[in-house]
C-alpha cells in the first residue's frame, strides 16, 4: 500500500491508480493513520496530567502547613498530700487463746461460735468436784490448826504470868513462845493451801479474759483437758478497735519522725488486696523500736476503730501513710509530663505555638505531680507528643480542661 501512495505522489493528484491497485492497502494505510492519531492523543494527555500533577505538588509546597491539634489543660494551685505506700497486715490488739488449767471432764460450752462476748462471761465449764473436796479437806486443816494456835497462845500467856511470879522455869517460857510461833507458820501453810484449792476451783469455770468475737467450738461437753496438755480450748480476739502493721522504708523514717515528735496525727487508709477501694481510715500509733536489717525498714503500727468490721484480722490490705502536705504547689497531671533522658520537660501553649519548657518534678498523688518551672494557669498540651516539637504551630480545637483532683480531665 505505501508503494501505491508513493506512486500516486510522484503521478500527481489529477492521476488516478490504475483500478488494479488492490483493496488492502487503502485499508492498512487508514489503520496506520489512526494508530498515528491514537498515539499522538496518549501522548499529550500524558504530558498534561503531568503537568497538572507538578502544579499541584507545587502549589501544596506554597501553601502554609496546617497546625497540629492537640488537646490542652491547665496548670492548678493547690494542696497535695505526700503519700509513703506499703503492704499490711490486719493485727488484732488482743487475741487470746485459752487453755485449761486443771485436769478434768468439760461439763458444759457456754458460748456459741462466732459469737461477741465480754470480759468475764462464762466460756466453758470443767468437773470442779475433785477440787472443791481437796478444798474442802485444806479449809478443816486450817480451822484445827488455828484452834490449836488458839491453845498455844493461852498456855503462852499462863506461863507469862506465872513466870512473873518465878512459879515455873524460864526455859518452859521460851519453849511455849517457840511453839507457838510454829502453830502460826503451820496455820500459813494451811491458808496457802486453801488459796491454792480455791484457785483450782476457780479454773474450773473459764471465763472470756478480754472483750471480742470467738472463733469456731473447739471443744465438746465430754472431753476431757489436761493442764499440762497444748489443746486449746477457745479462741477471742479483739475486733473494735484493731490494728494494722505494716513496714515503710528506713529512708523514710526521718520525715515520718520528725511528725511523730511534732505529735501530729498522721492518717492511714487501708485499702483492698487490690489497691482500688479505701477499706478504713485510722491513725499512726506507733513504730518498732529497730530496723530490720535483712529488708532495711521499720515496722509501724496504725489503729483502726474498725466499728463495722470492715477489717478482719490477719487480712492482707495496701496502706497509704500521709507523711505529710504541700500548701498551694503548682500541680499537673503526669500524662503532660515528657522525658529526654534523666530530663523532664512540658509543651506549653502560647498564641497556638507549642514551647517546650524544662520542669522540676515532685510529688505524685493520685495522677497528680507537683512541678516547679511553671505557673498557675499555663496552659499545656496533653496529647500528640510524637508529633510536638518546640515552636511548632498547634489547633487548640476547644478551650482548655483544668486537671481535676485525681488527675483526670473535668468534664
Amino acid at each position: 500500500m505505501t508503494a501505491d501512495m508513493n506512486q500516486q505522489a510522484r503521478l500527481g493528484p489529477d492521476h488516478q491508480l490504475p483500478a488494479h491497485v488492490p483493496a488492502r492497502r487503502r485499508h492498512t494505510a487508514m489503520w496506520v493513520v489512526l494508530w498515528s492519531l491514537l498515539l499522538v492523543l496518549v501522548i499529550v494527555f500524558m504530558l498534561v496530567l503531568r503537568h497538572r500533577e507538578e502544579a499541584e505538588k507545587a502549589a501544596a509546597l506554597a501553601r502554609p502547613a496546617p497546625g497540629i491539634t492537640i488537646t490542652t489543660l491547665t496548670a492548678q494551685k493547690r494542696d497535695l498530700g505526700v503519700y509513703l505506700d506499703a503492704l499490711g497486715t490486719v493485727t488484732p490488739v488482743y487475741s487470746a487463746s485459752i487453755t485449761s488449767q486443771v485436769n478434768g471432764l468439760v461439763v458444759a460450752v457456754h458460748y456459741e461460735e462466732g459469737q461477741l462476748v465480754r470480759k468475764g462471761d462464762a466460756l466453758i465449764d470443767i468437773d470442779s468436784r475433785p477440787y472443791r473436796a481437796m478444798l474442802l479437806q485444806a479449809q478443816g486443816a486450817l480451822e484445827r490448826d488455828e484452834n490449836l494456835l488458839g491453845q498455844a497462845e493461852m498456855d503462852l500467856e499462863r506461863y507469862r504470868s506465872a513466870a512473873a511470879r518465878n512459879a515455873i522455869a524460864t526455859q518452859i517460857l521460851d519453849d511455849q513462845e517457840k511453839l507457838v510461833l510454829q502453830v502460826k507458820g503451820t496455820v500459813k501453810n494451811d491458808q496457802g493451801t486453801v488459796q491454792f484449792d480455791q484457785i483450782q476451783v476457780e479454773y474450773c469455770h473459764i471465763t472470756s479474759p478480754i472483750d471480742g468475737r470467738v472463733g469456731l467450738r473447739l471443744v465438746d461437753p465430754g472431753n476431757v483437758v489436761q493442764s499440762s496438755g497444748n489443746t486449746t480450748l477457745a479462741v477471742i480476739t479483739q475486733l473494735n478497735p484493731i490494728t494494722v502493721i505494716f513496714t515503710i522504708p528506713e529512708d523514710s523514717l526521718g520525715p515520718v519522725q520528725a511528725r511523730l515528735r511534732a505529735k501530729a496525727k498522721l492518717t492511714v487508709d487501708a485499702f483492698d488486696r487490690a489497691g482500688q477501694t479505701k477499706v478504713a481510715s485510722g491513725v499512726l500509733l506507733t513504730l518498732d523500736n529497730q530496723i530490720d536489717t535483712t529488708t532495711g525498714t521499720v515496722r509501724a503500727r496504725s489503729l483502726f476503730a474498725n466499728q463495722n468490721d470492715e477489717l478482719f484480722p490477719n487480712q492482707f490490705v495496701n496502706v497509704r501513710l500521709l507523711v505529710n502536705t504541700l500548701q498551694g504547689v503548682t500541680t499537673i497531671p503526669a500524662s503532660a509530663i515528657q522525658h529526654n533522658g534523666q530530663a523532664a520537660f512540658v509543651y506549653l501553649i502560647q498564641n497556638n505555638i507549642a514551647h517546650t519548657r524544662a520542669i522540676k518534678p515532685g510529688v505524685t498523688d493520685g495522677g497528680v505531680t507537683q512541678v516547679d518551672g511553671i505557673n498557675p494557669g499555663d496552659v499545656l498540651a496533653n496529647s500528640s507528643f510524637d508529633k510536638l516539637h518546640d515552636n511548632v504551630a498547634v489547633v487548640v480545637p476547644t478551650e482548655p480542661v483544668p486537671a481535676s483532683p485525681s488527675g483526670g480531665k473535668t468534664p
